[in-house]
């Protein structure tokens, strides 16, 4: 059976996993982990903490799954060396760098990559084998179809072991592909990539389709996927060979994490007795009311299998809501003083809370615990009805309307029962051990005890075997013994007994080698793994320190304009203009083909030649290797790569790498240069202006690519606003293919309309509706290395191509300042210009993350 992972944002949800049967937690520290609101572990806790994990025969994951900034590596560094001696049993990371640092640290220590990283392909995984990677967490989008087909074209190669693959199971979706979510930063500097998501995506968002308000109902969270739900899949993971299930919730309550722990465990123990080999496994696993409405109550904003069934974008996102819902008990059919009637759908109690839905969620709604429930007659469908009460002051009646629907949020009795799990300081879950006994009359009894992960301990009796005249040992008599492990974290699961003739030992004696057994066992499951660590640092401090501007900048190699266009007459205005270096990013590849040939005919034309460049898709799934030959065949002089199908498939022929590879410090910057011989890096867009510089100082110049003009593609989905909301399809084969024929943007709470564009995959990103510029840092970049600038386009008109980038040429030249530009072209855009994310904030200093630093006791401050 596959390893069952569950979250653990403190103790008490670490206690509620490994008391519901959960085989590994994961958690954070105090710095660089995806999930920095969750109360997390610090270091000085992290010893006790796998000691413990340990003992009780789990395993304790650390999550570093963020990016880290150059100035932050020896952070990085200590806290990694820290695990490694806490004997934590692997670290996930998002980082390529910090990839880089756990292998430059130690050849052992256990590597997994993120979800964060974005794998989505065999391409994926074979970039995280080469970086190290003992385990991969595939990204939420796969669908189960997808994970054996990557699964598959591993086992190709009878040469090397197929790297272990990891999938989400339940909990919440994120709209966005982790890793390339950059809602948070665009909008409030607030990035996702550094543990500081703000849930946009949970928020309501008009649809605006040429220009026109798309009536939707009641349907506002277009980008608010239900909660994903495994549980019925489960066959289906196993036979495509998933080696670890993850349970979504590190900033959940314990309560949650020991009910769908305790789900999940079970559905996976009845699978595995009821089964032995993957394909006698049923077609589903059959999850029993019980087990589904503890998992509504537990959290749901509604329960879907996700994408792990494959795309249909009109179950994903229903829109109605984006919070907790629980159970629906039915709607209100009259409203009575203090009280409401209903035809019940489900269950309801006094004491449990219930919230009415006007079908406005972000308006503060009524709602409160149940005071009495009373029969109220039946309803003209026969169905009985339901009189709710509340206690006195607690609903204010003017906003309770009928045909409102009533949710159940709140069952204290079944909440009590989940916390019961867990606590106190007896353990629940138990762990098996066999036993066997050995002796002759004459000699000691030999007692060896052995777990589940087959530690062995042996003790021998103090005094010798005896002939026995009458009620020998038996083997009853052992196990009634030998078995009493109350209070420990074990039980008998076999006994084996190996004596000769009939034998007598004093029940005290066995007693005594029973406790001396289990805490000899007991201090051999404490004992942490002991990984292999280079004493000496491996980020230096040279290292740290960065180039001197002055004597790296050569004379007369100034830095120069590359221009990122999205359609075919910004091409031409960028030609006209006198571009030297264009990346074409154009929604149909197909249009590749007629770019590079208006390239070649202005080549033959101009005085300078110009070099096209043509960019893929962000994201590559099994099934779409011809979008990566339509790019390799169109003639581009090279190719703007943005993950590890691209990389592969362009590897040897000119590349630069786009910041979708989320390159934020030197490590990360120099796999990808070696390793895949690119020409340059684009720098993450989670760095402000300080880390920025300080990245580019690490590096020879000319290395690192900065975007100085864009607006910021905030979320990038596997869902299609187009195809759920502008049509009945489900997916690219039913739609009619709407992005072809609209425009659509998303109006936001404060109005702002945000493009939304479809790639060749279908996947939409959301554009920030105003560009931003870093215009004001242009200079400062320049002089610490920065050779190209690129200026990216959107919408703009083939006139505002022509303007923007003039103005960017005299900015570059030194004819005219940042601050001046950046107010010219707030002005002249229709929207509007915002400086951006490499602004710092109002007190000057840089903007808040994940990292810090660490004071003499190895915590972080």
């Amino acid at each position: 059976m596959p390893e069952l992972l569950a979250p653990a944002g403190d103790w008490e949800c670490a206690r509620a996993a490994v008391e519901n049967g959960a085989d590994a937690i994961y958690f954070g520290l105090e710095a660089f982990n995806a999930r920095m609101r969750a109360r997390n572990f610090t270091v000085e806790e992290l010893p006790t903490l796998m000691e413990w994990l340990h003992l009780r025969g789990v395993r304790g994951y650390v999550t570093l799954n963020t990016l880290v900034f150059e100035p932050e590596l020896p952070v990085a560094e200590a806290l990694l060396r820290a695990m490694m001696a806490a004997g934590v049993d692997a670290v996930i990371v998002q980082d390529v760098g910090v990839a880089r640092l756990v292998r430059m640290l130690s050849p052992d220590f256990p590597l997994h990559a993120s979800t964060q990283m974005t794998l989505t392909s065999a391409a994926g995984v074979e970039l995280a084998r080469e970086l190290g990677c003992q385990l991969v967490v595939l990204a939420r989008e796969c669908s189960i179809a997808e994970i054996r087909r990557i699964r598959e074209a591993q086992e190709r190669d009878p040469q090397r072991r197929p790297m272990p693959l990891e999938v989400f199971v339940h909990g919440a979706l994120c709209v966005a592909y982790s890793g390339q979510c950059l809602t948070s930063e665009s909008l409030g500097q607030r990035s996702a990539n550094r543990g500081e998501c703000a849930q946009a995506c949970r928020l309501p968002y008009g649809l605006v389709a040429d220009g026109r308000p798309v009536p939707l109902g009641d349907r506002q969270y277009l980008l608010s996927p239900q909660d994903l739900m495994g549980l019925e899949l489960l066959p289906d993971l196993i036979r495509a060979g998933v080696a670890s299930l993850k349970i979504e919730g590190r900033l959940k309550s314990p309560e949650y994490v020991a009910n769908v722990t305790r789900a999940y465990r079970r559905a996976l123990d009845e699978l595995a007795a009821s089964a032995r080999a993957p394909d006698e496994l049923p077609a589903r696993y059959a999850a029993d009311a019980e087990t589904r409405y503890g998992l509504e109550m537990a959290f749901s904003r509604g329960l879907y299998t996700g994408w792990l069934e494959g795309i249909d974008n009109q179950a994903l996102v229903h829109g109605r809501y984006g919070k907790k819902r629980g159970v629906c008990l039915g709607e209100v059919l009259r409203v009575e003083k203090g009280s409401v009637v209903l035809a019940a759908a489900g269950a309801v109690r006094p004491g449990d809370g219930v919230v009415f839905d006007a079908g406005n969620p972000e308006v503060e709604e009524e709602g409160g615990r149940v005071h009495g429930v009373e029969p109220a007659g039946q309803g003209q469908d026969g169905r009985p009805l339901l009189r709710l009460r509340f206690g006195a002051g607690t609903i204010r009646w003017a906003r309770v309307r009928p045909g409102q629907k009533v949710w159940k949020t709140s069952d204290p009795v079944l909440e009590r029962c989940w916390r019961r799990t867990f606590e106190g300081e007896q353990p629940r879950y138990r762990r098996p051990v066999t036993m066997r006994v050995s002796g002759r009359a004459g000699e000691p009894l030999e007692l060896v005890v052995r777990d589940e992960q087959g530690r062995e301990v042996r003790v021998l009796s103090e005094l010798p075997l005896e002939p026995a005249r009458e009620r020998p040992l038996g083997r009853a008599v052992l196990e009634a013994q030998l078995g009493r492990l109350g209070g420990t974290p074990f039980y008998l699961a076999g006994l084996e007994c190996a004596w000769e003739g009939e034998v007598l030992l004093p029940f005290r004696e066995l007693n005594r080698m029973r406790r001396a057994a289990v805490e000899r066992l007991e201090q051999l499951r404490r004992r942490p793994p002991r990984w292999t660590v280079r004493p000496e640092p491996v980020i230096r401090a040279a290292c740290r320190a960065g180039r001197d501007p002055v004597e790296e900048s050569p004379a007369g190699t100034g830095p120069t304009l590359v221009v990122l266009v999205r359609s075919m007459d910004q091409l031409e205005a960028a030609l006209q203009w006198g571009a030297t270096t264009v990346y074409c990013d154009f929604e149909n590849p197909r249009q590749y083909v007629a770019a590079v040939r208006r390239v070649r005919r202005h080549d033959a034309e101009a005085t300078a030649a110009t070099t096209v460049w043509v960019a893929g898709p962000r994201i590559c799934k099994p099934g779409e290797d011809w979008i990566l030959r339509q790019l390799s065949a169109c003639g581009a002089d090279g190719f703007l790569v943005r993950n590890a199908d691209q990389l592969y498939a362009f590897s040897g022929r000119p590349c630069v790498g786009d910041a979708t590879l989320n390159v934020a410090n030197h490590l990360a910057a120099e796999f990808f240069l070696e390793r895949f011989g690119l020409q340059r890096v684009t720098a993450s867009y989670d760095l402000d202006a300080d880390q920025l510089e300080a990245l580019v100082r690490a590096l020879p110049p000319g290395c690192v690519e900065v975007t100085l003009h864009q607006h910021m593609p905030m979320f990038h989905m596997e869902h299609c606003v187009f195809c759920a909301f502008l049509s009945r399809g489900h997916d690219y084969r039913d739609c009619g293919r709407p992005c072809e024929k609209h425009r659509v943007w998303l109006r936001d709470r404060v109005g702002a309309l945000h493009p939304v564009k479809a790639d060749a995959g279908c996947r939409n990103t959301v554009f920030n509706a105003r560009a931003q510029t870093g215009a004001e840092y242009a200079e400062r970049l320049a002089r610490a290395g920065v050779r190209h600038f690129r200026i990216e386009f959107l919408d703009e008109t083939a006139d505002e191509v022509v303007r923007t980038l003039s103005r960017y040429a005299s900015l570059l030249r030194g004819e005219v300042r940042g601050e001046t530009l950046w107010r010219e072209l707030r002005l002249v855009h229709q929207l509007g210009v915002t400086r951006g994310t490499l602004r710092r904030d109002g007190n000057g200093g840089p903007r808040s993350g994940g990292g810090g630093r660490l004071d003499g006791r190895g915590c972080v401050v």
